[in-house]
């Protein structure tokens, strides 16, 4: 806890007007109030650009409960004047103690500012500059300037919308010859102007856990939520899973609770490690195994429950064969990734034939017919391997068994077309877009033997899609997309019904502006091959795709990176080129993020399975 005296304003300077005329205008940087800029080791991060995000994403089901800055709100003096007065409102409202209790003593009246338990935030780069732009003995008007890096939704979902703001505050004098705040800027009427650093302050990124189309699969949907009270996270993170997916993923996925389905009494409370789950009377008539799959998978981020009971009414109940207390990671099976094994990698080798790397690393044919592919894609039954011509202006496929011929299931429907390396879905759909210069088209073949068609509802249609891939949950997709000139990472999801819809895609991050290629690490995490916006090389970094501040990958010269492929609990493998020799490097030690990459392995792009 960290409650310091609030510091005097950084500076203030005075300068003549344009016209000759000896006007004064004050610019006042805006200043910290309350709390030193100091955070615990572990705490999230928010980037300075892209999408908020975490330091320990909560897509791979890291504990989120982790050592906190709480922030102490400053009271307004009375002798701070309109700018002062402006500049601790914004400090103090990052602080959702007692209803925001502090921050609304700036303001002449409590109707001013209409806040929900969850209100939209407006996430800005840093403490924006203060300017009285007009001022009387008894009103002024104070400008706030700076960068806006995106707002948080009152669901909790955040959406990258890098801009200038500049809104104005009206401050009064009230009652005591005091200022106060007498109008709101839209933004904060009914919402928050927060810093980035605010944010990692009060708000944890969490996952909840909804199903896939297939009723088995759980899909994570990261959000950010208030964290206010420490020991009422628990509640406010099952309350959040009750209240249904944010409206990005809601048409994609859906909920075992029944509607209505609400915690009884004190919320979720937690005793020696275990949580006990109090339910209305709504959910009796939903599946209390689906229900405990979601319940479980949403508690094990935190760090203090091992165990939990499911309860309904205050009647304890369970899953047949499942004891009453559940252990807190149970229910495997529906993981997002799946029931993850070891998984083989596969490479294209010299000969240009598809090769499986063996124990050693050292590739082994599997393929030896008629043709070539290159940037192989090997489907889940391991019956088939799809993969792109030498030119990327075909898609071909070819059976995984000694002498099979390549065949081509898609040519370019432009004279100037290429395709993205082929994806395939945990189901066996074959995906992959079709793009130009200034357009694209997504195609998919639903099953062996049939022909691709076109999707027709695709939300990049006017962009230049370089790479896509289809996440092991079938209904999340990440794309690498041109921007006016950037090739940006966005992630997008899937809707079957009434015909298939992939679209509403959301830049994961602006801080890799030339992105090159993608593959999806874990049902968290994208292994991605791009550049930093101040670096002139491609490198290697693990991306979550909650919008977190990229991770740099490995150590040591890549020569020409080309293509990448991760899978869950496998090290990421990168296909380069160097002194005009094709090779695949992995890291000497995959779980130290820094280790050296090892470039000894004959062959071109790699790939998982899926």
């Amino acid at each position: 806890m960290i409650t310091p005296e609030p510091p005097p304003l950084a500076h203030t300077r005075l300068g003549p007007s344009g016209d000759g005329r000896s006007r004064a205008r004050r610019w006042v940087s805006a200043f910290c109030l309350g709390v030193a800029a100091a955070l615990l080791a572990g705490c999230v991060s928010v980037p300075s650009g892209g999408r908020v995000v975490s330091g320990r994403p909560a897509e791979g089901s890291e504990q989120v409960d982790d050592p906190y800055v709480r922030l102490i709100p400053v009271h307004p003096r009375p002798d701070w004047g309109p700018a002062q007065i402006v500049s601790g409102f914004l400090a103090a409202s990052a602080s959702f103690d007692d209803d925001h209790a502090v921050a609304r003593e700036y303001l002449a009246g409590r109707t001013l500012w209409r806040l929900t338990p969850r209100p939209a935030v407006t996430v800005l780069q840093d403490r924006p500059d203060l300017e009285i732009v007009k001022e009387t003995a008894n009103a002024a008007t104070v400008l706030v300037t700076g960068r806006q890096l995106g707002t948080i939704d009152p669901s909790g979902q955040y959406t990258a919308d890098p801009k200038p703001i500049d809104v104005p505050f009206q401050v009064g004098k009230v009652a005591g010859g005091v200022w106060r705040l007498t109008g709101l800027p839209a933004e904060a009427q009914t919402g928050l102007l927060l810093t980035k650093n605010d944010v990692d302050r009060a708000f944890r990124p969490v996952n909840l856990f909804f199903y896939a189309p297939d009723r088995r699969t759980l899909v994570p949907n990261g959000i950010f939520l208030p964290l206010g009270n420490r020991q009422e996270l628990p509640t406010h993170l099952v309350r959040a899973l009750l209240g249904g997916p944010t409206p990005w993923l809601e048409p994609a996925v859906n909920s075992a609770f029944p509607a209505g389905t609400r915690l009884r009494g004190r919320g979720v409370t937690v005793s020696k490690n275990v949580a006990t789950v109090d339910l209305s009377r709504e959910a009796l008539s939903g599946s209390v195994e689906r229900m405990s799959a979601q319940l479980s998978w949403t508690l094990r981020q935190l760090s203090e429950i091992r165990q939990w009971r499911l309860q309904i009414e205050g009647e304890t109940i369970a899953p047949s064969d499942v004891p009453s207390t559940q252990p807190v990671r149970s229910w495997q099976e529906n993981a997002p990734d799946g029931v993850v094994a070891d998984q083989t990698a596969y490479v294209v080798g010299l000969t240009g034939h598809l090769n499986v790397l063996q124990q050693g690393g050292q590739p082994q044919p599997v393929t030896t017919g008629e043709g070539r592919l290159s940037r192989p894609a090997v489907a889940p039954d391991f019956v088939e391997v799809a993969g792109l011509s030498t030119g990327h202006d075909r898609l071909l496929a070819l059976h995984m068994v000694a002498g099979a011929r390549v065949r081509t299931v898609l040519n370019g429907s432009q004279k100037d077309s290429r395709f993205t390396p082929p994806s395939w879905d945990r189901e066996g759909r074959l995906w992959t877009v079709e793009y130009t210069d200034d357009q694209s088209w997504l195609w998919v073949r639903e099953s062996r033997g049939s022909a691709p068609v076109r999707v027709a509802h695709w939300g990049l249609g006017g962009r230049k899609v370089l790479a896509f891939k289809v996440a092991r949950d079938g209904v999340r997709v990440a794309a690498i997309v041109d921007v006016e000139g950037s090739a940006q990472v966005q992630i997008g999801r899937i809707v079957h019904g009434g015909g298939t819809d992939v679209g509403s895609f959301l830049p994961v991050s602006s801080e890799l502006g030339g992105a090159i290629d993608l593959a999806w690490s874990d049902f968290g995490t994208l292994a991605v091959l791009g550049q930093k916006t101040t670096d002139s090389q491609v490198l290697a970094y693990l991306v979550p795709v909650s919008g977190s501040a990229v991770r740099s990958l490995g150590g040591g010269s890549l020569g020409t990176p080309q293509s990448i492929a991760a899978a869950p609990n496998e090290p990421v493998l990168i296909g380069t080129r160097s002194n005009g020799k094709n090779s695949v490097c992995r890291q000497s030690s995959p779980r130290e993020q820094f280790s050296e990459w090892l470039c000894n392995i004959p062959g071109a792009d790699p790939t998982y399975p899926r």
